[in-house]
């Protein structure tokens, strides 16, 4: 139980000083000899004060009894070693014993406390004449599986001999004579807490300090005693907004909350890091960590230690630290610095020439005077964290304002100590947030390509595909990071798709050329943007690369640049909108006043005070704040926890699941669940809302727990003979293509005449050839008048040896959507033509000498003359690749789809390596197997219908970073003012594709990119979505749940569990006002929920006698329900008014309806069946008229339908019944019928299976999916 209860602030709480017999005879020696100088003794931990600090009467608190069970004996662990002598005696030399002084002291299991007498007191233990001022230093332990725990240490000197029996005894009568009137011995106070709590930990401790210095020795404990019971009264606040604060006299004391869950509690001043270095250092010492060196800080001020090894690890997130950590160093424990593995250690400053002279290759940390340097050299020679990334990091860092009198210097001088800490905390919050998006800037900068070299499906990182494409200076710093633990870490949760801080900074962050590059799979190659971009950053040199001149004609010295492989300046341009993010406006809640009295009932009426303001807060904030509210329902929940308030708490709990369920605390519930007693259990089940609580949590736990797949592969050539499958998986591991029929067609090139398996060798020289290709791309160097002819986005894919052409002597080059000539000699640019423009490609011989050669011959409608190539050798390849290119632009235009481009020249690029791997007499003819699109050309008529051309405007592919396609089941769009209404600036319209197993891709509506690739909704199949003002995504589920996703983070934070069958539609009335409070959603089994969607609360509860209940519409405040066996409208008490059914002669064909559009305006209700061929046409106004039936041609069945404007759509399944094959065959129709003339306006074909689902722009556009074996999105005009 304890080990899912989140810990209160304080652990533990110890007292360490040196027991009354040391000081004793300390006292006695100094003044036997009068040696006032400092003596260092060994100290000993004195008294341990850890939870439950009161009795409570037999029976009661049952939960709050089970917090002290995590225990083990401190004082027995001692026993177990030879104890001193001074061990059996009273531990606190003049303290008291406490009752019962045989006992063991009970000490939470994962607290070690025998090394903490030297940490508490790092320099020693000193007993000096004079008394000095209380010193504060900070700890963190790390146990073996990582697991952090804090303290805080308060160093108090206080006189030895005050007061005691002792000094009365032997000193009042002359039994002996005292040199020093007065002798001073340190007592520390350490604070042991789970959270990094160290700032608000420092004020309890200062406020202790008050009673300590007016309290006897012998009250010490007891102080003590009640200063550690309040600190365990006070819980930790959830993730999220809402920070607690507590009255510790005279302080008001604040507990901020973590970000969110996978962030750690930031209580520490972040800048101090940039008032002991200059940025450059500050980053040469995250580069040491990135290289995980050894690392060892310095400074003459023990606190500074570890603040300074903290602020570095925050820096460093989302990367983690995964190796020791121990920033404070005691003088005892310096042999740590001998360990051969990587660390992070502090120690002081004192030290610092004994561990350089002694110690090889340390990396040494002087935080006082800012330096770095190694244990070798007074120099650092390690790699720098790359320029561009630092330079940027550098300007932000200067822009801070770091000095909180300088931004406190207009404002008035507070009179209330409190009022001027809450105004240092604020400035303090808005400035630590502001340092860690900097950090973070850096980070992204540094690693923001990583996410392109990644094979997600296969769990492979392309490393050193990834190093190519640093710059050769940032190569080494690279090499170094990429072999380390952290980045693994680092890289893991890059594989899982964590969407993280950093994954939606470098979201936000793309250029706009990634985005359109994102937008479809293409091979990589600098484009002509980048080729500038590289010319402008980089300098002027005399000499090519010797690729280069193998591959441009004769350049004459001085005329071409050679450029730096990718300038990351281009890369890293940031708009400062990213940094500008305001932090998140913070609320904080008060605790009650601790109770006077801190009897166990003192303590239960101190918890029903805190559970009664927690209520008031949730009654203020119920219609306002949903993810505020979430965290009352927490700290409320946890509170009833802690009282055996079961039932109270599980209800707080199940709030959760409409609040925000990121902070739903699992364990815990399930503990609850497992621990209710019989009544309880049955009181449960009367209430609906336990009872699906329970129901789940059960359900949950019997699923079969699925471990995360963490490994990270290194991709490896092959060893052995490669099947189909195999070769399928080695290629996608390797990344030279996804799609597994593409990978069929080069299977069957590669094994073309020999059995059916790829040898190694095979394999090895084509991916060499690949890869050899795609290295010489990245030289390709083309001239200032070249580029300017050509478009920002085009690359050059290939190039021809230098050849003899009807336009000149040069090479033939081509890119994705022109082939154009070098031309010899002065370079220039000759357009031969654009692949949109050629009408014919053929082989021909042209006369050279006594032979004839080879040629390709190359008819285009933009000029009027044949171009002519003596390619010889190459021109079969040549006519391959053009016809290819051709055929694949003429689909790509015809289709409105670009990825038939980037698939053609995929299949050109592959064709070029299995020629040039092959070099056979069979090469071409393996090459001809890669052939796609031209043997559709010729095998599939390829003209689309005139109608279809017109309206559609494009076609995208949800798909594209998957091996194979996904069914499109449902589409949304929502339009711009959804997710602006409270933000300044402009938000585009998204468009939302729900795709197979949970999966919802959403795309920017402007631009038609991918926005993010993965939100995952549940396991099961996503069955409708609709969008609400209050930006929001509602998404019903197989599984039951109602999804809702937050427009602003894009998470996916609330469940609405009441139904208990497959959810299948959503309706809200948008001519009614109030619409955006009241919406309706339903599920298959008949029910019917009417939802307030400002509260997520049930309003009302229908239930519809049915077969299946597949979608529902309102319409003037009329319910219309689609089912299998009829189209229901219901009265606004839930009664059936009326029942539509199929018709007698329908009922054996067709097996129920599929979907329905009520006209109300028109008096019309249409309707469709799956496999009907007919839609059928019912007057709701007048239950006499005849229904009338609209054929549908070349329609096997009606899928969906929706009203656009005054026009019905309908998608429907194509002749080939589930669906047809991607041939290029459109098999599929979306039909527009026009209501008023009853006939089919327009027959849409753009789809090679069946229309899946249809979703209306604003009434512009109408976007239509389509399942599995097509899986595309068309784009059609509204007329």
């Amino acid at each position: 139980m304890t080990d899912y209860l989140p810990p209160s602030l304080l652990e533990v709480c110890v007292v360490v000083g040196a027991p009354s017999d040391k000081l004793l005879e300390v006292y006695q020696t100094l003044n036997d000899s009068g040696t006032p100088d400092p003596i260092l003794l060994e100290p000993e931990v004195l008294h341990v004060l850890a939870p439950p600090f009161f009795s409570r009467p037999q029976g009661d608190g049952e939960v709050l009894k089970s917090r002290g069970k995590r225990r083990r004996s401190f004082l027995r662990k001692k026993r177990e070693q030879p104890p001193p002598a001074a061990a059996t005696q009273n531990p606190g030399g003049d303290v008291p014993e406490r009752k019962g002084g045989g006992e063991d002291i009970s000490v939470p299991k994962d607290i070690d406390l025998m090394a903490l007498p030297q940490l508490c007191f790092p320099g020693g233990l000193q007993v000096t004449s004079e008394q000095k001022s209380e010193q504060f230093h900070f700890l963190v332990f790390t146990d073996v599986f990582g697991n952090k725990t804090h303290g805080v240490v308060m160093q108090y000197y206080r006189p030895v001999m005050e007061g005691t029996s002792v000094s009365e005894s032997k000193y009042q009568n002359g039994a002996g004579s005292s040199r020093f009137s007065k002798l001073f011995s340190a007592y520390s106070f350490c604070i042991i807490s789970k959270y990094p709590y160290f700032t608000a930990l420092k004020d309890c401790l200062s406020c202790l300090l008050i009673q300590l210095r007016t309290c006897r020795l012998s009250d010490m404990e007891d102080r003590v005693r009640e200063f550690a019971t309040k600190l365990t009264l006070v819980p930790i606040p959830p993730p999220g907004q809402l920070h607690l604060m507590f009255t510790l006299r005279p302080l008001t004391i604040a507990l901020p909350s973590s970000e969110d869950k996978d962030h750690r509690v930031i209580d520490l001043d972040l800048h101090l890091s940039l008032l002991c270095f200059r940025p450059q250092q500050l980053m040469q010492v995250l580069s040491c960590l990135l290289q995980e060196q050894r690392v060892v800080l310095f400074s003459a001020d023990w606190a500074r230690l570890t603040l300074m090894a903290e602020s570095l690890l925050i820096f460093l997130q989302p990367l983690s630290w995964q190796h020791p950590y121990v920033p404070v160093l005691a003088r005892g424990m310096l042999d740590f610095l001998m360990a051969p593995t990587a660390f992070l250690m502090g120690c002081h400053l004192s030290h610092f020439a004994e561990v350089a002279a002694e110690t090889d290759d340390l990396i040494l940390v002087n935080i006082d005077d800012g330096s770095v340097s190694t244990s070798s050299s007074d120099t650092l020679d390690l790699p720098d964290i790359p320029p561009a990334a630092a330079d940027c990091f550098t300007q932000r860092c200067q822009s801070l304002q770091v000095h909180f009198d300088l931004h406190q210097c207009h404002s008035a001088s507070s009179t209330d100590i409190n009022e001027h800490r809450a105004q240092r905390r604020a400035w303090q919050y808005s400035l630590n947030h502001d340092l860690q998006r900097i950090a973070l800037e850096l980070i992204v900068n540094i690693f923001r390509d990583v996410s392109s070299h990644l094979n997600y499906e296969h769990r492979v990182f392309h490393s050193e595909e990834f190093l190519k494409s640093r710059e050769p200076a940032d190569q080494l710093f690279y090499k170094k990071v990429l072999d380390t633990h952290i980045f693994h870490s680092f890289l893991r949760e890059r594989l899982n798709k964590k969407m993280d801080n950093f994954a939606r900074m470098e979201l936000s962050t793309r250029s706009e050329m990634h985005k359109l590059k994102a937008m479809v799979e293409v091979p990589r190659r600098p484009t002509m943007q980048e080729i500038q971009a590289r010319k402008k950053s980089s300098t002027t040199e005399n000499r090519l690369n010797k690729r280069l001149g193998m591959s441009l004609p004769n350049l004459g010295d001085g005329q071409t640049i050679s450029f730096q492989r990718n300038s990351l300046l281009t890369r890293i341009m940031m708009s400062d909108s990213a940094l500008k993010i305001p932090p998140k406006p913070v609320k904080v809640f008060k605790l009650p006043d601790f109770p006077v009295s801190l009897s166990f009932h003192s303590v239960q009426s101190y918890y029903t005070e805190l559970i009664q303001l927690l209520g008031k807060s949730i009654f203020t904030v119920q219609n306002e704040n949903s993810t505020l509210l979430a965290r009352f329902y927490y700290l409320r929940g946890f509170i009833n926890t802690l009282c055996s308030r079961r039932l109270d708490a599980l209800s707080d709990f199940q709030n959760l699941y409409k609040t925000d369920t990121a902070i739903f605390p699992t364990h815990l519930v399930t503990w609850l669940v497992d621990s209710l007693h019989r009544d309880e259990r049955q009181q449960a089940h009367r209430r609906p809302e336990l009872k699906r609580l329970i129901f789940k949590i059960k359900t949950d736990n019997e699923k079969s727990l699925i471990q995360t797949d963490d490994h990270i592969k290194k991709f490896e050539l092959p060893r052995n003979h490669l099947h189909q499958d195999q070769f399928v998986r080695c290629v996608q591991e390797c990344g030279i293509v996804k799609e597994v029929a593409t990978i069929h067609r080069l299977f069957d090139a590669l094994t073309e005449g020999q059995p059916k398996q790829v040898e190694p060798d095979l394999f090895r020289v084509f991916y060499t050839v690949w890869k050899e290709t795609e290295a010489e791309a990245q030289d390709v160097n083309l001239p200032s008048e070249v580029i300017n002819h050509l478009d920002n986005s085009e690359c050059v894919y290939k190039l021809s040896s230098c050849v003899k052409t009807s336009h000149g002597v040069g090479k033939i080059a081509m890119t994705q959507k022109r082939l154009f000539l070098l031309t010899e000699g002065q370079p220039g640019f000759l357009e031969i033509t654009k692949f949109r423009d050629i009408q014919n490609v053929k082989i021909g011989s042209a006369p050279f000498l006594l032979v004839r050669i080879p040629s390709l011959r190359i008819q285009t409608s933009s000029r009027p003359e044949v171009f002519e190539a003596n390619l010889k050798t190459e021109t079969e390849l040549w006519n391959l690749v053009v016809k290819e290119m051709w055929a694949g632009r003429k689909m790509a235009d015809q289709h409105k789809d670009p990825q038939y481009m980037t698939q053609a020249l995929t299949n050109v690029l592959l064709m070029d390596a299995v020629v040039g791997c092959l070099q056979t007499q069979r090469s071409i003819s393996a090459a001809t197997k890669l052939v796609y699109f031209d043997k559709i050309k010729h095998e599939v008529p390829m003209m689309v219908p005139k109608t279809t051309s017109e309206t559609l405007k494009h076609k995208i592919n949800p798909s594209l970073d998957l091996a194979e396609p996904q069914t499109v089941h449902v589409l949304l769009y929502t339009p711009g003012q959804l997710t602006c209404n409270d933000s300044q600036s402009e938000m585009n319209p998204k468009l939302w594709v729900a795709l197979s197993g949970g999966k919802v891709v959403v795309f920017d509506a402007a631009s038609w990119s991918m926005l993010h690739d993965c939100i995952q909704v549940g396991e099961l199949q996503v069955t409708c979505m609709m969008g609400l003002v209050q930006e929001q995504v509602w998404i019903g589920s197989q599984d039951s749940v109602i999804y809702i996703i937050d427009t602003h983070s894009m998470l996916c934070n609330k469940q609405l569990t009441e139904h208990r069958q497959e959810v299948t539609g959503f309706t809200a009335d948008t001519k009614d006002q109030h619409s955006s409070q009241h919406t309706y959603s339903c599920s298959c089994d008949g029910t019917i929920l009417q939802w307030d969607s400002s509260t997520l609360k049930v309003k009302k509860q229908l239930h519809l006698t049915c077969d299946r209940l597949s979608s529902i519409q309102i319409h003037d405040g009329t319910l219309w329900c689609c089912c299998d066996d009829g189209i229901v409208e219901l009265k606004k008490s839930g009664m059936p008014q009326r029942r539509i059914t199929l018709p007698d002669d329908m009922r054996n064909i067709a097996s129920g309806f599929s979907c329905f559009v009520v006209i109300p305006e028109r008096g019309q209700l249409w309707t469709g069946c799956s496999d009907s061929v007919e839609l059928c046409l019912w007057h709701i106004n007048n239950h006499k008229h005849p229904f009338k039936r609209i054929p549908l041609p070349g329609s096997s069945g009606v899928t969906c339908m929706i009203q656009v404007k005054n026009q019905i759509w309908v998608g429907c399944r194509g002749r080939s019944g589930v669906g047809g094959q991607c041939d290029g065959q459109l098999r599929s129709q979306v039909l527009v019928v026009d209501p008023e003339s009853l006939v089919v306006a327009k027959e849409l074909q753009a789809h090679s299976d069946s229309v899946q689902t249809l979703c209306s722009a604003e009434d512009r556009y109408v976007l239509s999916g389509s399942a599995q074996r097509d899986g595309k999105i068309a784009i059609w005009k509204v007329e």
